[in-house]
């Protein structure tokens, strides 16, 4: 008996396992269709035709695009830009578990704490020096704070930002820097943390995040006012 309940339980982490991440394809490949062609919604999206497919669903840029060779206009309040190349902009990435992006930073330019949802980063700096980190989930010893690692890296570096952890990067350069980073996801998903609780629409109530901030209201009040700039 204790055996059967054992291979169950196997059996069934294998199984959440599978659905843990993107599903994977059944078919050669599954070119995603315009979400405003799409006649249903499913999660994810739906296939094309496979006999209207061509060689340009999977390439990147489209016409009259710029490549990845080009770089973003850093010229925002953060001083970074991000150039996403996922399944909305490569639809012959459905499926297929895999994006990546460039990222452009001004001197002193931030990518700012964000998390994504549905994927693991892997992020290699081409030029510049970047002050880089993630924090840990809540531990579960509650007088044990969250766990930040940080590391600067330099050209060649190599660091990875593990799924649904919060993160950041920070040109602590005087010159631009650029990287490039690949994610396990057609379509990781973004949630800035600044803009997410202070800059939502309709606004979270005040009184929420006073109490969870621990802060004056007026605090909260002023954040919700600003612009919170999306670099996406």
């Amino acid at each position: 008996m204790a055996v059967r309940l054992l291979i169950s339980v196997l059996i069934i982490s294998l199984v959440s396992l599978t659905y843990a991440s993107d599903p994977a394809p059944l078919q050669d490949f599954c070119v995603a269709v315009k979400d405003d062609e799409a006649k249903v919604f499913v999660n994810g999206k739906i296939c094309k035709d496979p006999n209207m497919v061509s060689a340009d669903d999977f390439l990147f840029p489209g016409p009259n695009m710029p490549g990845l060779n080009v770089p973003g206009n850093t010229s925002n309040p953060l001083g970074s830009k991000v150039t996403p190349v996922n399944v909305n902009q490569l639809p012959g990435l459905n499926t297929l578990g895999i994006s990546l992006v460039r990222i452009d930073y001004a001197p002193y330019g931030l990518n700012p704490p964000h998390t994504h949802p549905r994927a693991t980063e892997v992020l290699v700096v081409v030029e510049g020096t970047l002050y880089v980190g993630f924090v840990t989930s809540n531990p579960a010893d509650p007088n044990v704070k969250n766990k930040l690692f940080t590391k600067t890296l330099n050209p060649g570096d190599v660091f990875v930002f593990p799924e649904g952890l919060i993160h950041f990067q920070f040109n602590v350069g005087k010159t631009n820097a650029v990287v490039f980073a690949g994610l396990s996801s057609q379509n990781p998903g973004v949630i800035t943390i600044a803009n997410a609780v202070f800059g939502s629409n309709p606004p979270i109530n005040p009184d929420v995040l006073t109490k969870a901030f621990q802060v004056d209201a007026n605090v909260i009040k002023y954040l919700q006012g600003q612009f919170w700039w999306n670099i996406d």
